[in-house]
């Protein structure tokens, strides 16, 4: 067996997927430590993994990121993303690297396993092979390899095929790195040599492409082909969710009353403002033939104020392993895990998100077939409702969905992320 030392941010959304990579890990006789943030201590014990705390000057509380960087309130759109790689992630490489190398001075590792948010990694592949364990990125946002057949991730744009579309890649790639986020791998060079004394041998953004690997969370079926990529990564399909241990919601049965059950839902961290998608949603189908099922993501169900119409139930949690079979359609932010997990029991969606990976989500959720991309962080009750409907009443948006959920079903799920860190490289 091996010995792996996980690495992620200390954002929920990064942290959670990596705890069903530890569980697995641990289960399966592997020695596992888990470096993350102090608020993950007790997560992280949960899976059997030993918890290894980041450094306080890597460390914050990504419930509160406005009061621990209260400098992202000047910014907004690009400018916020621009910001967040500077500050958040970025700076705490130093902090990071030095925590890794501990933690491989501590004891024998023959594998490091990293988010793409966790740049301290990237720093570790700049060394030579022969002094370093392998390094995996782990695929927990939609594919961002550099490639001549796609867009720069964050644009949401589709594959254009042929040589126009490689044309168009190609400037697309050059503008990205040198204009739109010059500025970010500057800082990142900056921050690399201050911290390791070398300077970073290409796009910070694109360092998954340094590393030995790529194991994501995903299917081809979902994701835009590379085919001068194919032999770095490895689709596993999604990492499963699990560990609902609350009683269901009284209202449980009414999911079997016949009427189509429709899912909606603004995650676990962009969920403080409703009025984003839960109640367009609500509103847009107060009049349907349908049950709106309604996640608050962990708040409470009281939060949601004001009047429900009669068809709309809601919960704080709700269990998906249980709930996604008897869903016809989810609507969702876009959150990959999300996704994932709605592809993997064949649901088709409505997905509204443009912020951070949520639109390139969004856009493998068109380019698939899979669902509707209403390209807005704020619909209208109008556009959700008109969405909604014609996913139901359009089976190929079902047949996709299912067609993916098939795809997944038959991958190799964490065995996959076993078998290549068993690979001699």
């Amino acid at each position: 067996m091996s010995s792996v030392l996980l690495c992620s941010s200390p954002v929920h959304g990064h942290v959670a997927p990596l705890l069903g990579v530890a569980s697995h890990l641990v289960a399966t006789g592997h020695r596992v430590r888990f470096l993350t943030g102090a608020r993950y201590r007790d997560a992280v014990a949960g899976t059997g993994a030993d918890f290894l705390s980041l450094p306080a000057a890597a460390d914050f509380d990504d419930t509160a990121l406005d009061r621990e960087f209260p400098a992202r309130n000047d910014y907004t759109g690009l400018d916020r993303l621009r910001y967040d790689l500077r500050e958040v992630f970025l700076r705490p490489m130093p902090e990071q690297v030095a925590a890794v190398d501990a933690a491989l001075a501590a004891e024998s590792t023959d594998a490091v396993l990293a988010e793409m948010l966790f740049f301290g990694a990237a720093a570790l592949t700049q060394r030579p092979r022969t002094s370093r364990p392998t390094v995996v990125s782990l695929g927990i946002v939609p594919l961002s390899l550099r490639s001549r057949h796609t867009a720069p991730f964050g644009l949401g744009l589709h594959p254009m095929p042929g040589p126009v579309g490689r044309l168009r890649n190609g400037l697309l790639n050059v503008a990205m790195e040198k204009v739109v986020f010059g500025s970010v791998h500057r800082y990142a060079q900056r921050v690399h040599q201050a911290a390791t004394g070398r300077r970073l041998s290409g796009f910070v953004l694109d360092w998954p492409s340094w590393t030995d690997a790529v194991v994501q969370f995903t299917v081809p079926g979902f994701e835009y082909p590379r085919p001068d990529r194919d032999h770095h990564v490895h689709f596993v399909g999604p990492v499963s969710r699990g560990g609902f241990d609350q009683p269901l919601p009284s209202w449980w049965g009414d999911l079997s009353a016949g009427r189509p059950v429709v899912h909606v839902t603004q995650g676990t961290i962009a969920n403080q403002d409703y009025s984003a998608l839960i109640r367009p949603t609500i509103d847009a189908l107060a009049d349907d033939d349908v049950l709106v099922v309604v996640s608050t993501g962990g708040r409470p169900v009281e939060t949601l104020d004001g009047p429900l119409p009669a068809n709309v139930r809601v919960a704080s949690y709700l269990p998906y392993d249980l709930l996604l079979p008897l869903t016809d359609v989810m609507v969702t932010n876009g959150g990959y895990g999300g996704v994932q997990f709605a592809l993997r029991h064949g649901v088709p969606l409505v997905v509204a998100g443009t912020t951070e990976d949520k639109v390139e989500v969004s856009a493998r959720v068109a380019w698939s077939g899979v669902g509707v991309n209403l390209k807005t962080d704020n619909p209208t009750s109008a556009a959700v409702g008109a969405a909604v409907r014609t996913v139901l009443t359009h089976p190929d948006y079902r047949k996709s969905a299912e067609r993916i959920g098939a795809e997944i079903l038959a991958a190799p799920g964490l065995a996959g992320l076993e078998a290549v860190i068993a690979t001699p490289r």
